[in-house]
This record gives C-alpha cells, structure tokens and sequence, in this order.
C-alpha cells in the first residue's frame, strides 16, 4: 500500500482492524496459557505471573525488531526506495539472529535470580524456570517471525500477522491439554508443556509469515549477500531496534518492580495482579492495531515529508482508541469478579483481583495516549522518547512511590494500584505535549 495517498481513515481501518483481530488472539493465546496452568495448580498460576517480566526480554527484542524495522522500511518506501527497503528487509534477519545469540543465553541465566528476587523457591522456582528455560530456546522463530512480519508490516499488511495468531490461538488449544497431560506418545510434562506448545506455534508461524513475505515479492531485488551481515545497515537497525526494546525493557522491568513490591501482600496477591493484567490488556487490544497503523502511515508520511498527514492520523488513531477503550473500562468497573473468576474459583484471589480491576478501569484511556504517541514518534524515527518515558514511568518513580506507601507510610495493597493510576496519567500527559512539539517544529521547517 501507498500510504501517502488517499483518505488516512481508510488506511487506519484495512491496518488497525486485521492486526486488533490479530491481538486479540495474540492475548487469548495467553489466556489460554493462564486457563491450563489454573487447572494445573495455584503454584503453576503464580509461576506464569512471575515469568512474564523475564519473558519481556523477549517480547522486548522482539518488539524493537519489528518496530525499527517497519519504521525504516516505511521511511524508505516513502522516499519511493524500494532496493533501500528491500536491503533493510534482508538484514532484518541477520539482527534477529544476532539478537537471538544474545538475549537466549542471558535470559536461561538470569532467570533463577530474578525469580528468587520475587520471592520464588522450591516448586514455584523449579516450575517457573522450567517454563522460561523452554521459551528462550525456542524465541529464535518468534524472532525471525516478527523480523519477516516487520517487512509486511512497513507495507501495510496487516492481515498476514492476523492469520497467524488466529492459527496459533487454535493450536495452542489443542496443544496445551495435549503436552500438559500427556498422551498419544507424549509423556505428561506440567508446566513445560504449555511452553513447548508455545514453541511449536512460533515456529509454525515463522515459517507461513516467511512464505508470505517471499511469495509476494518483497525481496525480489535482493540477493543471497544481501542476508550477510552488513555492518552499516545493522547500524541503522540498531539505532532504530535498540531504544524501542529498551523501552519494552522498561515495560517488564516495571511489571517485575511491581511484583517484588506485591509479594510483600502473598503469593495470592501476585496471582490476582496476573490476571488482573491479562484481563487489562484484552481491554486494550484494539489500540493495538492502531498503533501499528500509526507506526506504518507516519512512517511512510514521514519519508515522503508529508507533516500534515503525520498530524492528521495522529489525532485519528488517538480518537478511535480513547474512544473504542472505553467499552473495556466498563466493564472491568461493572462485572470484575466475573471476569476474575472465568481464571480461578479462588476467593481471596478473586476480591484482591476485582479491586485491582476497578482502579485499573480509570488508567485505560492513559495507556492508549502513551501507546499512540510513542508509535508515532518511532515513525519519526524519534525511536529515544520510549526509552526515556519508560524508565521514569517504570522503574524510576515506581520504585520511589511503592516503597514510600508500603514502607513509610505504611499503606496496603491498594494504595499500589493508586500509584500505578498516578504514574501513568502524568506520562500520558508528558508525552502528548512532546508529542504536539514535535510535530509543531516539522511544520515549521
């Protein structure tokens, strides 16, 4: 698609709608995972909700990958580039494998001791381990997945991405009961089992999502040299890649700074913000496929040097998302022991999660002005903000203001969800400002 032309409505809608669709499989994918280790036990729960920081790491290469590329690639096409594009495309590949060689290897490390950090041992230790040490080895295809989705992605191809976490929801389905139960050859493996399942949709996915990016034509112009590693080129990449998966670092790094401050409340508070998190972040899942909307056209605008429409589709993707989350926020305020309860029959877990639910339904609107903005100012290749905002909003401040409310002031666990409110709402309001100066100086020069 040539995003430079035509109503930006219209490309919003054939890109945000497919990848929302996408994302929320994507998430029930994950719901899945929460649902299979509730039957499992209480302790596999609480493993799950401790791996999600570590597992950032992932997600955060993962995320910078995608994000820088598609915002090279879109400025490239904007600038009517296609070799230049096609050059990033083919050395997408050599970064994620290098990032694979990295972030692997540390994440198997580092895991015990950040889960010891957040109060883990004996069966919860060894489970959430397990688990993490069967993701990381197989995060290569979730890699090169995302770095061949960022290729479809710049262009405005949202459908392929949709494609596979619809497959991968319904084969993880199947899969989990499968390999956590055993059966049919495969021996009964607990909690592994839900990572293997993980594994082998990844790796199913990587493999459709290449096809697609090959068959239609994307690399027509590049050559078997064109995937060695070329020094310059991964430069550029990692100038882009780097801050935004610093700043999804940030992101886990804040959900580990809340965890070790909740564990101080028992291992059922930590369980009860687990899923009071997957249940948010279904509320949020149709920003998601804005902010990739975002992400493409103001890249592609932004080439071109067309300012006018980097404002426009700004303003737009901000109104849809305040006003689509909304429906989300009703009703994690009206029925949140309900939602609570679909993860577990557990009393205490299901009242500390539904006062979680009903602050957290007051923040919503906060992460869509902070997710909007910072997609947009990548695809200004202003990629450093993210980083920034997410080191005070994440760790910075939360670390300040949770210990002060718990340990001076004594205060309990709401008083957690208060301060998250807080901190959220003062980065959303940060960032819009930027975000308007920044556009403000394109116009004027």
């Amino acid at each position: 698609m040539d995003l430079t032309r035509g109503k930006v409505e219209e490309h919003i809608k054939m890109i945000a709608v497919p990848a929302s669709l996408g994302f929320f499989f994507n998430t029930m994918f994950n719901v899945v995972d929460t649902y299979f280790a509730g039957w499992l036990s209480t302790e596999a729960l609480a493993a799950l909700t401790i791996s999600f920081p570590v597992f950032f790491l992932i997600i955060a290469s993962v995320q910078g990958i995608s994000t820088g590329a598609s915002a090279l690639i879109s400025n490239s096409l904007g600038e009517k580039n296609e070799k230049g594009a096609e050059r990033i495309s083919a050395q997408v590949f050599a970064f994620a494998f290098f990032t694979y060689l990295i972030v692997a290897p540390f994440g198997v490390f580092v895991s015990p001791v950040l889960f010891t950090l957040l109060g883990a041992d004996g069966e919860l230790l060894d489970m959430a381990v397990s688990y993490m040490r069967v993701i990381f080895a197989g995060s290569f295809f979730l890699l090169m997945l995302y770095a061949a989705n960022s290729i479809l992605i710049a262009r405005g191809n949202s459908i392929v991405l949709r494609n596979y976490l619809m497959g991968a929801f319904c084969l993880n389905i199947f899969l989990n009961p499968w390999f956590l139960y055993g059966g049919y050859g495969v021996p009964p493996l607990g909690i592994k089992g839900i990572a293997l399942a993980t594994v082998v949709a990844m790796g199913c996915g990587f493999f459709y999502v290449f096809y697609q990016v090959w068959s239609s034509g994307f690399l027509r112009f590049a050559r078997a040299k064109d995937f060695l590693p070329n020094g310059r080129i991964l430069l550029e990449i990692a100038k882009q890649s780097i801050p935004a998966s610093l700043n999804m670092m940030t992101i886990g790094m804040g959900i580990f700074v809340i965890t070790f401050f909740i564990k101080n409340f028992g291992k059922t508070a930590v369980a009860a913000y687990g899923i009071g998190m997957r249940i948010e972040q279904i509320a949020l899942l149709p920003t998601i496929g804005l902010t990739i909307a975002s992400l493409a056209i103001i890249g592609q605008n932004n080439g071109a040097g067309l300012i006018a429409r980097i404002e426009e589709t700004f303003n737009i993707n901000l109104k849809y998302g305040i006003y689509i989350v909304l429906l989300g926020c009703l009703l994690m305020v009206a029925i949140p022991e309900q939602l609570v309860e679909f993860f577990t029959n557990d009393k205490e877990v299901v009242s500390m999660g539904s006062k979680y639910l009903r602050i957290a339904a007051l923040t919503e609107c906060a992460y869509v002005i902070l997710s909007i903005s910072i997609s947009a100012l990548q695809g200004m290749k202003h990629p450093f903000y993210a980083f920034w905002v997410g080191l005070f909003r994440q760790i910075i401040v939360p670390v300040i203001v949770f210990y002060c409310v718990i340990h001076c002031f004594g205060l309990g666990l709401e008083s957690l969800w208060w301060s998250i409110f807080l901190i959220t709402w003062s980065a959303a309001l940060i960032s819009l400002w930027y975000i308007r100066k920044i556009i403000k100086e394109k116009k004027r020069h």
